[in-house]
């Protein structure tokens, strides 16, 4: 609704209203501006940490389940530089987990809108510290269309108590954030998810999916999941979606490229109708402390991929993005900034035989297309 006049075609709901979807420009469909994954590191006594429930769903067993005195020193450490490295592999530092600074966040975006970004999703639900009034903030100072997130993460992100909540009660919730707004606000989310999964799913974290999938159902909007850390996990969840009536072709399955190493594997996932989500350009590691056995590619990897998956058809149906989570991969930690797809990953893109017409497909119109709202209450 423009003015008190319901909109004529499509919208995009960001956290300052709805807006055409060609106002989108270049969008990052999968990005945290405000949040906070600290809720990993378990707090155990003033000034201490471990991870008793850390990582649960790596094949390979995943991170220690307490942490080292060592490894607790690291935790409670500030990012700089000296440790940079280490964070980075790590990952389980507080310090850096924790995207809580707005004025950190109005930089970071002022830089990527410079570079040409006109959109982000900020994927951030429930339980990672969304902060719909401060997104609204961020959004307004910098002139970037922000699209906010609801629903549940994975299981170590869930309020006490959500166990015994019912799925209708998730559903109405959700549903109540994207057509009225997000607690006792008035911003509205424009996506549903991302829902959280672990491998295996844990009971709750299917009991949100479903949920999820009944809010897909009445509003239309986009879910985009957060799958188990297993190649089977897309898949599964995708069966999930189908059996519980929304539709594939409205579901974004991020992380394939940290989820999904076989060429056969990405194309009988692009077969079920989903939009595949390469989401950590930038992410260039062997070293992964979720799950010790991924296979995670470089960014010119994740290029033949998707040129892989054009070629066979699906070009429409992909999606880049960064997933910049950590203070690490923030401008201002040395890292490569939201605008890593712009400045490095497209100028690759073209030499690697990319159009520019399947560059703006890839970056402007399929996202557009993703998270587009046709019927839901304006």
């Amino acid at each position: 609704m423009r003015n008190g006049v319901p909109s004529p075609g499509p919208v995009i709901r960001t956290v300052l209203g709805d807006i055409e979807p060609a106002r989108a420009g270049h969008t990052q469909p999968h990005e945290h501006v405000l949040s906070d994954m600290s809720a990993i590191i378990k707090p155990w006594g003033v000034g201490h940490v471990s991870a008793a429930h850390a990582v649960a769903d790596a094949p390979g067993g995943g991170v220690e389940p307490e942490l080292s005195v060592t490894a607790r020193r690291l935790a409670e450490q500030p990012v700089e530089l000296a440790n940079y490295d280490a964070i980075r592999r790590e990952v389980l530092n507080l310090d850096n987990l924790r995207l809580t600074s707005e004025d950190d966040a109005i930089a970071e975006l002022e830089l990527y809108r410079r570079a040409g970004g006109g959109c982000v999703v900020d994927s951030s639900p429930i339980g990672m510290g969304r902060d719909p009034i401060g997104l609204a903030r961020v959004s307004r100072s910098t002139g970037v269309h922000i699209v906010m997130g609801s629903g549940y993460y994975s299981r170590q992100y869930h309020p006490t108590g959500l166990d015994q909540v019912s799925e209708a009660a998730i559903s109405a919730e959700i549903v109540s954030d994207l057509t009225e707004g997000a607690g006792s606000t008035e911003v509205r989310a424009g996506i549903i998810g991302e829902i959280g999964l672990s491998w295996p799913p844990h009971p709750t974290e299917l009991k949100v999916l479903r949920a999820a999938c009944q809010a897909q159902v009445a509003t239309g909007a986009a879910l985009q999941i957060h799958p188990g850390r297993d190649p089977r996990a897309p898949i599964e969840a995708m069966a999930v979606v189908e059996k519980y009536g929304a539709d594939p072709g409205r579901t974004i399955m991020s992380h394939v490229d940290r989820t999904l190493w076989a060429p056969e594997d990405l194309t009988a996932l692009a077969e079920t109708g989903c939009y595949l989500e390469l989401d950590l350009f930038g992410q260039e590691s062997s070293y992964y402390a979720f799950n010790p056995d991924a296979r995670r590619p470089n960014d010119r990897t994740r290029i033949e991929w998707l040129a892989t998956l054009t070629d066979q058809g699906f070009g429409a149906k992909l999606l880049v993005s960064q997933d910049i989570c950590q203070k690490v991969y923030l401008r201002k930690y040395g890292g490569p900034g939201y605008g890593h797809v712009l400045a490095n990953v497209i100028p690759l893109m073209r030499r690697m035989g990319f159009t520019a017409t399947d560059v703006r497909r890839l970056t402007v119109e399929n996202p557009a297309a993703a998270l587009s709202l046709e019927r839901m209450n304006r």
